[in-house]
């Protein structure tokens, strides 16, 4: 199984997930079986780590994002992922406007996706200070307990 999470700029928001993703997946049943990535919608960021105060908030709770680098989504990402699970509604009409007609992966909101939140978005802590991160991290902390719940549920012989 693969799992690209997608915000704007992929600083903030989709490296926090990523990373969140990556932690919980490495200590659950799902070990070795599903494969993480993250992307931007915009290429402001590419071959950055994300935002200092990301890092930072992610470390707070035990999740090392540092070594990540910001990408822009790709056409190929479409064929590669089978989701491509968006931060927000504005991420999901540019993922939808790109993808290809021959478009392997589906796309949805990440919250809404996991169980979380219905059409629910995760919002973009990038003018904000610590308190506006950390809201993302929780967010994104109780997403990887509904996407390892829903992977379980949908897909118990491919990821056994």
């Amino acid at each position: 199984m693969r799992l690209l999470v997608v915000c704007l700029g992929n600083i903030c928001r989709s490296p926090v997930a990523e990373g969140v993703l990556r932690a919980r997946i490495a200590i659950s049943t799902l070990a070795g079986r599903v494969e993480l990535d993250s992307a931007g919608t915009g290429d402001w960021h590419v071959g950055e780590p994300p935002d200092r105060r990301a890092i930072a908030n992610a470390a707070e709770h035990g999740v090392d994002i540092a070594g990540l680098r910001a990408r822009q989504l790709a056409s190929a990402d479409f064929q590669r992922f089978d989701w491509v699970l968006c931060a927000d509604r504005a991420n999901l009409r540019d993922v939808r406007a790109r993808a290809p007609a021959s478009a392997h992966g589906r796309t949805a909101l990440l919250l809404e996706w996991a169980g979380v939140e219905d059409l629910g978005e995760i919002p973009d802590p990038y003018t904000g200070g610590p308190a506006q991160f950390e809201h993302v991290f929780q967010l994104l902390d109780r997403a990887a307990d509904g996407v390892i719940a829903r992977l379980r549920r949908e897909h118990p012989d491919r990821l056994r």
